[in-house]
């Protein structure tokens, strides 16, 4: 289905680099400093006097995952995100997410324009995530059949597609979004996609490692591939669909309350179901995601919202994004009030996880004075061997 920030600097003059310079020439080895590779959180900000590449405090646990919602593949997703914000009380989005479409291979490669406006709100802040979903296959959703399928992901596997992917790399680095979350061939263990695993496992693991390796290729990329399967077994089961450890960075799964009667501890405990999906991530040391959650086949199921945002609390995704529009959503869809409630409620005025910071693990600082230490936004730290 569908769905450090460093403190700014202010222009000082040349005698402020100068008096840096003097300082950094009073130590030996390597330096430390803020636009030096040391990324700091946003909120809170470390204390002025901390020295710079001191880690800031751990987020507190009580604080939520990075989350998003998917609420349209255009423009009008990301102006809705800002309205959504302010529905929560002003609780940041931080996850923006949307999906190529896979009718024709241009649409793969990420045709001009379309990208454009989800590019430029990922890039004015630091700490924001763009979330893709990208099609393995053309007539990705025109009902292909399984010998069809079989043949395609031959093709791919022989590296008949790779240029396709190279393209929509290139594009993706040349908009200044390098670091995009690519959920490349998702729900793969179910019928509905053109880019399904079923036909032909060995060539669908092989052709995913091809794509992955084509965008990998391009020059100034760093890409995190999510492997995104849905919840349960489907029509195969999604570990026989796993293409290797190289090749996945996050291990993902579309989650929505369905089938009808399931109830969410069953969710969990299914077979590849929601505790299959942490167990097998934390086996193959990475981290997971929720891409696509939401309601679907149980109405206005309120427990089954606050269950899956404590689930997420429990076990820290790197991001989820909820599925906005009817049946799934809770803000666009008026049909689940009671699921719209407990969203907002536990949501509204919340903040989420920060990245963590790069440092090094012990260092010495240098006392530079209170004003230039201040304009730097901490003292100079030395690394100590």
């Amino acid at each position: 289905m569908a769905p450090q920030q460093r403190r700014p600097r202010s222009g000082r003059t040349a005698a402020v680099v100068a008096a840096v310079a003097a300082a950094v020439a009073l130590a030996s080895g390597p330096v430390f400093a803020a636009g030096a590779g040391v990324v700091r959180v946003a909120d809170p900000p470390a204390p002025a006097s901390a020295p710079i590449g001191t880690p800031a405090p751990t987020t507190a646990r009580g604080t939520h995952p990075a989350f998003g919602a998917f609420l349209d593949s255009g423009p009008l997703g990301l102006s809705r995100m800002a309205e959504m914000s302010q529905w929560l009380g002003g609780t940041e989005l931080r996850v923006a997410h949307t999906y190529l479409p896979g009718n024709h291979w241009s649409d793969i490669e990420g045709e001009p324009g379309f990208l454009d406006p989800w590019a430029q709100w990922r890039r004015e802040k630091d700490d924001r995530m763009l979330v893709l979903n990208v099609p393995m296959m053309e007539r990705n959703e025109d009902d292909v059949s399984d010998d069809e399928v079989r043949r395609l992901l031959r093709q791919g596997a022989d590296g008949q597609f790779d240029q396709h992917f190279r393209t929509l790399a290139e594009r993706l680095v040349e908009l200044r979004v390098p670091d995009t979350i690519v959920v490349l061939g998702w729900e793969m263990n179910g019928i509905t996609y053109t880019h399904r695993c079923g036909p032909d496992p060995e060539a669908w693991k092989a052709y995913w490692n091809r794509i992955v390796t084509a965008m990998r290729s391009v020059p100034g990329q760093k890409f995190r591939f999510d492997f995104a399967p849905s919840r349960g077994r489907d029509a195969v089961p999604w570990t026989e669909c796993y293409p290797g450890d190289d090749t996945v960075d996050i291990i993902g799964m579309d989650s929505y309350d369905q089938p009808t009667g399931l109830s969410f501890d069953e969710q969990v405990s299914e077979p590849y179901g929601l505790q299959h999906q942490v167990d097998f991530a934390k086996a193959h040391g990475k981290p997971i995601s929720y891409p696509e959650w939401g309601l679907f086949r149980n109405g206005d199921n309120a427990e089954y919202v606050r269950r899956m945002l404590a689930w997420m609390d429990e076990h820290r995704p790197l991001y989820n994004t909820v599925t906005d529009y009817c049946p799934h959503g809770v803000w666009q869809c008026r049909a689940n009030p009671e699921s719209s409630e407990v969203y907002r409620s536990v949501l509204s005025g919340s903040r989420t996880d920060e990245p963590t910071p790069q440092s090094p693990a012990e260092c010495s600082p240098v006392d530079l004075g209170d004003w230039l230490e201040d304009w730097l936004g901490g003292k100079l730290c030395f690394p100590v061997n």
